[in-house]
């Protein structure tokens, strides 16, 4: 027997709000991996400063665009999302480890998330912020049986 998982449609306004929250860190991903490709100057210092070899930001901006691009299609926005957990959470150490500030991927992680949310349906059923007060068909609690004496 199959769990029933009702998903309420979402309104437009919660869909546009997913949108414009999942637009920032999509378009801040994008442009640092096009950097990672063309590796200017400055990204070059800031590897260098991290401590990781010139040559992984090749390999790195791969990496960051093929999650990005996952978590563009609706399909595979769940996938991409927990892989650009992953990828954020690097980011993370990697800023932890020089003693840098590491809030930038601490909101891009929760935008990604936040915005997925609120355009999906089904991670809403999955991660349901708020109880209904009425119980529903599956909620309701049968009586409990008479105790069997003898």
């Amino acid at each position: 027997m199959q769990p029933v998982t009702q998903t309420h449609p979402v309104s437009k306004k919660a869909l546009w709000t997913g949108y414009i929250m999942s637009a920032i860190p999509v378009l801040m991903l994008i442009f640092s991996a096009v950097m990672k490709f063309a590796k200017p100057p400055p990204v070059l210092e800031g590897f260098k400063h991290l401590g990781l070899p010139e040559n992984l930001a090749f390999g790195l901006g791969v990496l960051e665009l093929g999650c990005t691009l996952l978590y563009l299609i609706p399909s595979t926005s769940v996938l991409g999302a927990i892989l650009l957990t992953g990828y954020l959470g690097g980011a993370i150490l990697a800023h932890l480890r020089v003693g840098d500030q590491f809030v930038g991927p601490v909101i891009f992680g929760v935008l990604i998330w936040g915005g997925l949310f609120m355009r999906d349906p089904r991670l809403r059923a999955l991660i349901p912020l708020r109880r209904n007060l009425a119980p529903g068909p599956i909620e309701q609690r049968q009586p409990n049986p008479e105790p069997v004496t003898k």
